[in-house]
């Protein structure tokens, strides 16, 4: 999966001072606008304060100082998000969240760009969400929630085919009825629908016959049947 991050983002309505632009020809809607909410990137303070707007797609940030600064990520690429109302481990409560970035991003050169002053968006793992009314925290964890749900992570190429290789639904035409599973390396088939493994869907809708059962070898119950009939016979 082709990991997006952390990027800057400034495309706004109204000559660049207004909401930001949405990519709606793809299905994008905004969910929810939180005014006031001061964000921190990796080990960095907090920024001023500005709006965070969390569409269907993707969290965005947008500054209320400075218009022409702004942050945006993918659901796709935050990989955790959380409530943290612990001093101990923030200052504020606020929103965390957790950043996937490229595997061969070093962790080493995110604190190199904190130290030097420079900031490589592409190498922050992790973004804290201060809004003014912590309140609002639970409500915005939510709707984190709910989009994240929008945003599946995409099943990969090599899933795929491991799953179709695992597939155990057969088709009519891989089964056989009746006799001659022993000779052609199949299962024989029952038109009983009890013990089923394996089906197939008909074009109707309905199952398709036969459907695959499980065949059980009764020479095991017939033999603890004349067990118990033997050791009748002897109390008698």
């Amino acid at each position: 999966m082709v990991v997006g991050g952390l990027r800057e983002f400034a495309h706004r309505t109204g000559n660049g001072s207004g909401t930001p632009v949405l990519e709606e020809s793809n299905g994008e809607e905004l969910m929810r606008v939180q005014p006031s909410v001061a964000v921190a990137l990796g080990n960095r303070s907090l920024e001023s304060p500005g709006t965070l707007y969390i569409t269907s797609r993707k969290l965005i940030w947008l500054s209320d100082v400075d218009m022409a600064k702004g942050y945006a990520v993918d659901f796709l690429s935050i990989s955790l998000h959380a409530v943290s109302r612990d001093q101990e481990a923030y200052s504020s409560p606020c929103i965390y969240t957790q950043i996937e970035v490229e595997d061969d991003e070093d962790e080493e050169d995110e604190d190199d760009t904190e130290s030097t002053g420079a900031l490589d968006l592409s190498k922050i793992r992790e973004m804290r969400l201060v809004p003014s009314d912590s309140t609002q925290l639970d409500t915005l964890f939510d709707v984190f929630c709910e989009c994240a749900e929008l945003n599946p992570e995409p099943i990969e190429e090599e899933e795929e085919e491991e799953e179709e290789e695992h597939n155990w639904v057969f088709s009519a035409d891989q089964m056989v009825v009746g006799g001659g599973a022993e000779e052609d390396g199949e299962w024989p088939i029952s038109q009983s629908p009890t013990s089923v493994i394996g089906l197939s869907i008909g074009d109707e809708g309905g199952l398709a016959q036969p459907m695959l059962e499980l065949q059980i070898n009764d020479q095991r119950f017939d033999d603890a049947e004349e067990m118990v009939h033997e050791s009748e016979t002897k109390d008698h």
